[in-house]
């Protein structure tokens, strides 16, 4: 598998509307980070679907290498 690039060394913290889809990158390509612009096209990545289960604050991973996808986890510390 080809590896992410790396679109922002921190996360991207945001309100989120409870039962709201959110598409986020998972390629590192897109311009609207942490969100799908369709950048991907062409590669073997494709954007992740993650549903709010309440609205509350979330921070969004934007260097592509976590493991909570598309939570951040706190890998782009170590990058």
């Amino acid at each position: 598998m080809t590896k992410a690039h790396v679109g922002g060394t921190s996360p991207i913290v945001m309100d989120v509307e409870a039962g709201k889809d959110y598409w986020w990158c998972s390629c590192g390509q897109s311009k609207n980070q942490p969100f799908c612009d369709g950048s991907h096209k062409g590669t073997t990545f494709s954007p992740v679907k993650w549903t709010a289960g309440e609205s509350r604050k979330v921070a969004f991973c934007t260097c592509k290498q976590t493991g909570k996808s598309p939570i951040c986890d706190g890998t782009h510390k170590a990058l």
